[in-house]
């Protein structure tokens, strides 16, 4: 019996090296790992890509899937940052309580959620209320708000995107989206069926504007005032449907994760943002 225990002891202490030397090796690694949001995607690839031009023993890997997707690997250990473009939910604080990982949340840039239709839609306005009526299922037809008689083909993201959650919560009131709404898994998807549909509508982050689309103006103040998504109705705040874009990431691997994260704050990270297309926190 002492034998087997000795055995056990020694197989337990083993693990625990082993484990300790992983924790070593993964916070010295010269590989990081970057996933969640679709609408933070293009510009956490730019900045890889610039990163890694004067950090060249450094290896970036940059994968999209939606917010939720990105925070669920941090907290299963699977990436070092998760890219977000919504806050975090109780539940997922919750778990992050129970799983013991404290966090760092950054903001890294400013989005204007656009509305976008076919470009020969007649439509140029609707209001927050309208938009909600459309994906709730109340309005089904353009010729209710103004437009063609046509069936309103309604696109969202899939519920694991920060996207779907923040059009929820702020555009829908809350209310759940009608069974009827077609769920995309990318960003790029939703151009191009748009883009393809001349009876459908959806909604992207405005990096992702196409000539091949066209974004809706929106009234937050039931239709006194309509305002079209750009950087510049962004940055004066006149465009209603604005919202932070984050990495996330353990505080435990902030020196691993530190000079990247540095690097997007920078000037030269800052101005990356206007590039992609979003808004940089110092405008």
């Amino acid at each position: 019996m002492k034998i087997l225990n000795l055995l056990v002891a020694s197989l337990l202490l083993l693990v625990a090296c082993n484990n300790a030397s992983q924790e070593k090796r993964d916070s010295k690694s010269n590989t990081l790992k970057i996933k969640g949001s679709d609408t933070v995607l293009p510009l956490a690839q730019k900045s890889a890509e610039n990163f890694m031009k004067t950090h060249q023993d450094i290896s970036i890997a940059v994968v999209g899937g939606g917010s939720g997707t990105g925070i669920t690997a941090l907290m299963d250990g699977n990436t070092d940052i998760a890219m977000s473009s919504r806050e975090l939910k109780g539940e997922e604080k919750l778990k992050l309580l129970e799983k013991q990982i404290a966090i760092e949340v950054k903001t890294i840039a400013v989005d204007a959620l656009a509305v976008i239709v076919h470009p020969e839609n007649k439509v140029e306005n609707l209001t927050r209320e309208q938009l909600e009526k459309i994906y709730i299922g109340e309005i089904t037809n353009w010729k209710e708000v103004g437009g063609a008689d046509l069936t309103i083909v309604v696109y969202s993201r899939e519920n694991s995107s920060g996207t779907y959650e923040f059009f929820k919560e702020h555009v829908m009131d809350k209310k759940n989206y009608a069974s009827t709404v077609l769920n995309m898994p990318a960003t790029g998807a939703i151009v191009q069926s748009i883009s393809q549909t001349k009876g459908a509508i959806g909604y992207i982050g405005i990096a992702y504007m196409t000539p091949e689309v066209k974004a809706i103006h929106v009234s937050y103040d039931q239709g006194k005032t309509f305002v079209a998504p750009s950087l510049e109705t962004a940055k004066d705040k006149a465009y209603p449907i604005s919202r932070p874009l984050y990495y996330i990431y353990d505080i435990k691997i902030a020196a691993k994760v530190g000079a990247f994260v540095d690097y997007c704050l920078s000037a030269e990270g800052q101005k990356m943002v206007e590039e992609v297309g979003y808004i940089p926190l110092n405008k």
